[in-house]
C-alpha cells in the first residue's frame, strides 16, 4: 500500500454526515415518543383514577316527564347521563351529610366501600304510582306487618312482615315526621354492622309535578332518618326548574 493512500484512509470519518444526520432525527425522534408516552400515560392514569367520575360542577338540565331539573355534572353517577336534555331517568350520588358531589379531594368517599355511611344514592324517575312509600302505608303496608312491632333507631318502629308478603328477610320502619306526615322506609338488614352496605334500606318520595325519587343508604345512617329525608327533600327542590327559575325548597308530598 503506498503511503498516499495510507494518509487517505488515516483521515477518514469514521461516521458520514449522513448517517450522522440519521442518528440525530433518530433519537429526536425517540425523544419525543418518550414524551408522548409520558404525558398519555398520565392523561390514561388521570382517567383511570376517576373511573368514570368528573370534577365538573358545569349545570346540566334534564327533562324527566313533567318536571326539569338542573344539577351539578358530578352529582350525576354515570358519564352517559351528564348531558342536557330529556332522559326517562338519572342516577345521582352525594356525599353524607354535606349533599355534594364527587371531588378529587373527597375520592376515598367514593371509592372505599367499606364507608357506605359515606354517600347517599338517588334514582329520579317519572312516576308510575299515584302513592310514594308513605302513601302506601296504610292501604298496603300496614295489612303486611306481624302483629308485634319492636322499638326502632331514634323515633322509628321496627315492622316485621308476614311470611306471606312477599318481602322475604326485608324489614320496614315507619315513624312520623316533624310536620306530621308518616315515614316509611324498608330495609335488608345486615347480620353484622361491618357488612353494611349502600342499598341496606330505601325510600321512595314524589316530588315536583311528577317525578319519583328513590334514595338508598346504609343502614348505619338510620338514626339519622329524620336529618336525610329533610336534606334529600331540600336539595332537590332547589334543583327543581319551573319557567326557567328554581322551584321553593318546600315539595308537596
Amino acid at each position: 500500500m503506498t503511503p498516499a493512500a495510507t494518509g487517505t484512509d488515516d483521515h477518514a470519518p469514521l461516521l458520514s454526515t449522513r448517517l450522522l444526520t440519521r442518528l440525530t432525527i433518530g433519537v429526536a425522534m425517540l425523544a419525543g415518543l418518550t414524551v408522548a408516552i409520558s404525558l398519555g400515560g398520565r392523561m390514561l392514569g388521570e382517567r383511570i383514577a376517576l373511573a368514570g367520575h368528573t370534577e365538573s360542577d358545569e349545570a346540566i338540565d334534564v327533562v324527566i316527564g313533567q318536571d326539569q331539573i338542573r344539577l351539578p355534572a358530578n352529582t350525576i353517577r354515570f358519564e352517559e347521563q351528564r348531558q342536557t336534555g330529556r332522559a326517562e331517568r338519572l342516577d345521582l350520588y352525594l356525599t353524607w351529610p354535606e349533599m355534594n358531589g364527587y371531588s378529587n379531594a373527597q375520592r376515598g368517599r367514593f371509592n372505599d366501600a367499606s364507608r357506605p355511611e359515606s354517600l347517599i344514592f338517588l334514582n329520579l324517575s317519572q312516576s308510575t304510582m299515584s302513592r310514594d312509600m308513605s302513601g302506601r302505608l296504610e292501604p298496603i303496608y300496614s295489612h303486611l306487618f306481624e302483629k308485634r312491632a319492636e322499638p326502632g333507631p331514634v323515633g322509628l318502629t321496627m315492622q316485621h312482615l308476614k311470611e306471606t308478603s312477599g318481602y322475604g328477610d326485608e324489614i320496614f320502619f315507619t315513624g312520623t315526621l316533624s310536620d306530621g306526615a308518616p315515614y316509611v322506609v324498608r330495609c335488608m338488614m345486615p347480620a353484622d354492622e361491618a357488612q353494611s352496605t349502600s342499598a341496606d334500606c330505601q325510600r321512595d318520595i314524589h316530588i315536583g309535578r311528577d317525578l319519583s325519587v328513590l334514595y338508598r343508604f346504609s343502614s348505619r345512617l338510620l338514626p339519622q332518618w329524620q336529618a336525610m329525608e329533610t336534606r334529600v327533600r331540600d336539595y332537590l327542590g332547589r334543583s327543581l326548574i319551573q319557567n326557567g327559575r328554581p322551584t321553593s325548597t318546600r315539595q308537596s308530598r
